[in-house]
Formats: structure tokens, C-alpha cells, sequence
């Protein structure tokens, strides 16, 4: 079997994540379950400032946010994408939803995905769909 081409980074934090291995299987089995493709997948864990300035830069959006989604795909159900989480918002939000930092990561991560998979958020019925799909998966997590 080749490597899979999950891959984290860190920029502006020290932060690492941890059972990778487990992560990265995870969220391969949500991508093939939706009938994509993995090409590559890269996630950036970085700072609020590292963040809010990609948001600026690119998105005109001069707020903070706790996630951020680059897909750059080329072919239709193929995943190329790098998703850039603020690992300051993570932990802010998880104090705040009264959850661990690693499950609300694990939500980020899955939120982000399924942005790649084609999933929206911006109408009240695409929310809905998008919360019981983050939900379904995070259920199948295990670890």
C-alpha cells in the first residue's frame, strides 16, 4: 500500500498532531466512503494572526476564523486541497462548546474535508446537511 498523502504542518505554533496514523486513515475512509480520490491533502495548523491574514489575502474576509480551504483539484472527485486551521480558534472553541481540543480539531478537520468533497454551509439546509455528515463521521472515528 502507498503512503498516504495526508500531511501536517505547523506555521506560527508549536502545535502537533497527535496518532497520526489513526488520523490520517480516518480521513482517507471518509474520502474513498464519498467516492473521491486522495491526490494529496496538506493541513496547516497555525495562529490566529497566520490565519486572519490568508483570510485577508485571499478571501477579503478580515475576520477570524478557525479554518480555511484551498481546493486546488483539477479534476472532478479528485482531492488536492490544503486546509489551514488556527489551532488558538480550536482551542478558544473548545473551551467555549465545552468539548476536548482534540475533538473539536477532529471536527475542524472533518468540516474541512467535507468542504473538498463538495459540501456547503451558507444556507440553513446546507448547514443541517453538513453538521449530520461531520457528525456520521466523527461517530466512525474510534480513537
Amino acid at each position: 500500500m502507498s503512503t498516504i498523502a495526508i500531511n501536517f504542518f505547523s506555521e506560527e505554533t508549536t502545535f502537533k498532531p497527535t496518532q497520526v496514523t489513526l488520523l490520517r486513515n480516518w480521513l482517507l475512509i471518509n474520502i474513498k466512503t464519498e467516492g473521491y480520490e486522495l491526490l494529496e491533502l496538506n493541513f496547516i495548523f497555525c495562529s490566529d494572526d497566520y490565519l486572519l491574514n490568508i483570510n485577508r489575502e485571499y478571501l477579503n474576509h478580515d475576520t477570524y476564523t478557525d479554518t480555511v480551504t484551498f481546493d486546488n483539484s483539477e479534476t472532478e472527485n479528485d482531492i488536492l486541497g490544503d486546509i489551514f486551521i488556527s489551532i488558538d480558534r480550536i482551542r478558544e472553541n473548545a473551551k467555549t462548546f465545552k468539548t476536548s481540543v482534540k475533538d473539536e480539531l477532529h471536527r475542524v478537520m472533518i468540516h474541512s474535508t467535507l468542504h473538498l468533497l463538495g459540501y456547503k454551509d451558507k444556507t440553513t439546509k446546507d448547514k443541517t446537511t453538513m453538521t449530520a455528515k461531520e457528525n456520521e463521521y466523527l461517530a466512525l472515528r474510534g480513537f
